[in-house]
């Protein structure tokens, strides 16, 4: 285990041309943190594994806002699986606690007073209101959408077989070279192409990889708890509205 200043912390400030000609690999996520962002921002192409196994108490189906009583986790409820390991696209939603309807109060709550809310606001709640049947398919749709509202326009594609575990970036990840059980993806990410694997280093219970944030700014509840790192992006858009790209960006 690497700790302190590791590499992974300092991938970003010391690899940028490096890292914008690599493949960022992603997990979903929903309403990913800022993080997420941010590589999909500086990545030349990003891809986001489907074939991958789902996993229990991640991005890949909670995120975390900042509520008047501090950061507050919401969290999709799924169906119960099958024994065994079961593909993130065909987890399906569960209807219980209507946690739509849950889930867009609380974002009302936590943001109605900052500077964006109203202008954001009917791009975001039909996505509370719509049925969806797959997480998969509601965490890309709120992607899509949110990329579109920061005017974010990274090459993305979707895995068409399972890429295998890679060492993490600044470890020596180099491009998929497992010629028979990785063959698929090479055509997949580009042959000689070298692969960032965040698919479980962005995760809500592992190290924050500080260094990938820009900075502070301003939040609603900041004056009460400071500044909240690394929360959805929904935070960053409603509180820095168009200026939310340039942060991503490190140009604010």
């Amino acid at each position: 285990m690497v700790s302190g200043k590791n590499t992974l912390e300092t991938f970003y400030e010391k690899s940028r041309l490096e890292f914008v000609m690599s493949v960022v690999l992603l997990s979903t996520a929903y309403l990913a943190p800022v993080s997420y962002y941010v590589l999909l921002a500086g990545a030349e192409r990003a891809m986001i594994e489907q074939f991958e196994n789902y996993q229990k108490q991640s991005y890949r189906n909670r995120c975390i806002i900042a509520a008047a009583n501090g950061p507050l986790v919401l969290s999709i409820p799924v169906q119960k699986s099958l024994p065994g390991k079961n593909l993130i696209r065909d987890i399906k939603l569960s209807g219980h606690g209507n946690w739509q309807h849950m889930h867009w109060n609380s974002l009302v709550s936590a943001y109605r007073s900052s500077p964006f809310f109203e202008f954001y606001q009917d791009d975001i709640r039909p996505f509370y209101e719509k049925k969806y049947k797959y997480l998969f398919d509601f965490n890309e749709a709120l992607r899509e959408e949110i990329c579109a509202l920061l005017n974010l326009e990274t090459r993305l594609e979707f895995s068409t077989t399972y890429i295998g575990q890679s060492e993490p970036p600044g470890q020596g990840t180099e491009a998929i070279k497992r010629a028979s059980r990785e063959e698929e993806s090479k055509k997949t990410a580009g042959r000689g192409t070298e692969i960032l694997d965040y698919r479980n280093i962005l995760h809500p219970k592992k190290q924050r990889l500080n260094n990938l944030l820009p900075g502070s700014y301003v939040q609603v509840f900041d004056q009460k708890f400071g500044f909240l790192p690394d929360l959805s992006v929904l935070d960053l858009l409603f509180n820095t509205g168009p200026e939310a790209l340039l942060y991503l960006m490190h140009k604010q």
